[in-house]
């Protein structure tokens, strides 16, 4: 007997300069070919958007079944498939049903969930927290801090722990990584002054089982991390610039199954 095919699926990543593409081996959390990329149209109305996302997700036809299930990041607030926010895509966004949108352009069934939504699922799936129990909490340190939670691996979406109050300041306009850069502030200085202060709160509020630390700065955790005193373990992504895309293949697989034939997957109501 043959061995059965692995599961695949498709990711899309909606950027502000850029749309990337990959088909996902979701055996392994790699992408099977090197991803595609093309620029977000200017302005970036859902309709211009729609159309690049129809064209990318018809490119991996030797990898991924036309039936296959899409899953799709988006820079927004995402509730039950409409846009409740627009960041650096056109305000138009705000409001429109993603999901029937994108479904209707490319003929297949989609999930539309935030990108650090995406990125925290394929860390649980496949990368540094991967099988954890309870909670775990991906922040991601860059111009701001985006966050995401699972509880039993379960995602609980479009949560904004970087928008908490820190001594009468949002968290991010003191402890994102940018701020370090603006400020000058040496890694140990921003681990002992700034990010401790804000995980400390962030253990106070969440009681977090696993911290992990995405975005760029993840590279050079090792530069930052040991100054931190926390409860939980916290440590550096893995999947770093994959884990929107795989993330998102991985979660409309879940929710809509694998391709199969007869049509493609129908989005469930």
């Amino acid at each position: 007997m043959a061995p059965s095919a692995p599961r695949t699926g498709i990711g899309i990543d909606i950027g502000g300069s850029g749309i990337k593409a990959a088909p996902v081996d979701l055996e392994q959390g790699t992408f099977l070919v090197e991803r595609l990329k093309t620029a977000t149209p200017r302005p970036a109305t859902p309709e211009a958007v729609a159309e690049v996302v129809a064209d990318l997700a018809a490119s991996f036809p030797e990898h991924v079944s036309e039936s296959a299930p899409l899953g799709v990041t988006f820079p927004a607030v995402i509730q039950h498939g409409v846009a409740r926010s627009a960041a650096n895509v056109d305000p138009s966004w705000v409001g429109a049903d993603a999901e029937k949108l994108l479904s209707e352009a490319t003929g297949r069934a989609v999930g539309v969930v935030n990108d650090a939504d995406a990125a925290a699922v394929a860390e649980h799936r496949y990368g540094a927290a991967r099988g954890v129990r309870g909670v775990a909490l991906l922040t991601t340190l860059g111009t701001g801090i985006g966050t995401a939670l699972l509880v039993d691996g379960r995602l609980v979406p479009n949560t904004e722990f970087g928008h908490l109050e820190i001594d009468g300041y949002d968290a991010e306009t003191r402890a994102a990584s940018s701020v370090q850069d603006r400020e000058g502030l040496s890694y140990e200085q921003w681990a002992r002054e700034r990010l401790q202060r804000y995980y400390d709160e962030v253990e106070r509020l969440l009681w977090p089982d696993l911290i992990v630390v995405g975005g760029g700065v993840s590279r050079i955790a090792d530069r930052f991390l040991p100054y931190l005193d926390l409860n939980a373990p916290i440590v550096p992504a893995e999947l770093r610039n994959t884990a929107g895309i795989v993330g998102a293949a991985c979660l409309a697989v879940e929710r809509f199954g694998p391709a199969r034939t007869g049509g493609a997957p129908q989005p469930s109501t």
